[in-house]
């Protein structure tokens, strides 16, 4: 169904992060944009789509008072809104948003950090765009911030703050219902596998809690009111995001889920693990019961690489991206 494609070098490895790759397709230029997180640096590759061009630029981490910032990012994550698209990096010392092709940081926020050390560590992590105007970044605390995005400009502000989480953020996803009326437009995920499913608006309404059985979701998903979440004992869980209700269980991979990504128009769904294996799934809703199928439909390994990044390259899931832990390349794959 797949094969692969010329891969595309990039400066430094990839750090073993969760959802360790960003990828931003802008078709009226024919490119498209890739990130990759290594220890306090990322690495921005744009790629033509004939192949022939390629262009590289490393954004470092920043922090107050200090010319070269040591603090590592945990996350890096394109945000595309109706009115312009962001790059947004999570660190230990705060959260930087740059214009999506890396030229300029329109926006830095710090985080508390507690003068004395603490066994909590301090982090952010956790990055979505939702709805018109907002991107909401996790943080280590539980806590999820609420920014508010002009159109153009850099007045970006700090507009709510949300508490529905005891745990660390590891990952965050929205879903832009277009001219629908949507309920759940957000869902959040921690490191005891608890989920939040959010209603976005002027003030920001939790609608649902979903308890976890303290393994970690790593990678969470929402594609028509179905939250797909993956978890450290490599299982995927489809849950109905308004009620709750279990729809289907997968014992997806052997080992730890890294990275889950939909193909909005396609309803295909990719999975990766630690266990080198890259899986293709196919999600259908059934009118009738409003309930989501879940059908296993490929999968590729990529050997002797434990994977930590995997995304489509559009919106259909007709070609997606893989990194791996110390690896120095993107590989990409094509359908057949």
């Amino acid at each position: 169904m797949y094969h692969k494609e010329k891969s595309i070098q990039i400066k430094n490895s990839a750090s073993a992060l969760y959802n360790n790759l960003g990828v931003l397709r802008i078709a009226p230029r024919r490119l498209t944009y890739f990130t990759v997180v290594h220890a306090n640096v990322v690495n921005m590759v744009s790629a033509s789509w004939d192949g022939l061009n390629y262009s590289h630029r490393q954004l470092q981490s920043k922090e107050p008072n200090v010319a070269t910032s040591t603090s590592l990012i945990t996350q890096a994550a394109f945000c595309a809104l109706p009115s312009r698209d962001l790059l947004v990096v999570t660190s230990q010392k705060g959260i930087q948003m740059y214009e999506s092709d890396g030229s300029i940081m329109v926006y830095w926020h710090a985080l508390d950090t507690p003068e004395t050390a603490t066994a909590q560590a301090v982090f952010a992590r956790g990055i979505s765009a939702v709805c018109e105007s907002y991107i909401c970044v996790g943080l280590s605390t539980g806590a999820i911030l609420v920014f508010d995005v002009p159109s153009k400009g850099s007045n970006i502000t700090l507009s709510d703050v949300m508490e529905g989480h005891k745990e660390s953020i590891t990952d965050m996803a929205s879903e832009c219902c277009g001219g629908e009326v949507c309920i759940a437009d957000l869902v959040s995920a921690d490191d005891g596998g608890n989920l939040c499913v959010w209603q976005s608006g002027e003030e920001f309404k939790l609608l649902n809690h979903i308890p976890g059985f303290d393994i970690s979701c790593s990678s969470v998903k929402l594609w028509k009111g179905t939250v797909v979440a993956g978890y450290g004992t490599g299982q995927i869980r489809l849950y109905e995001a308004v009620t709750g209700i279990l729809h289907a269980e997968v014992n997806a991979h052997a080992r730890w889920i890294y990275s889950l990504d939909i193909a909005p128009f396609s309803g295909l769904l990719l999975s990766a693990a630690e266990d080198s294996l890259v899986r293709v799934w196919h999600l259908t809703m059934t009118p009738e019961s409003h309930s989501v199928e879940i059908a296993h439909l490929y999968n590729e390994c990529v050997t002797d690489t434990q994977i930590c990044g995997a995304k489509f390259c559009d919106g259909d899931g007709y070609a997606f991206a893989v990194t791996g832990y110390d690896l120095s390349e993107i590989i990409r794959y094509t359908q057949s």
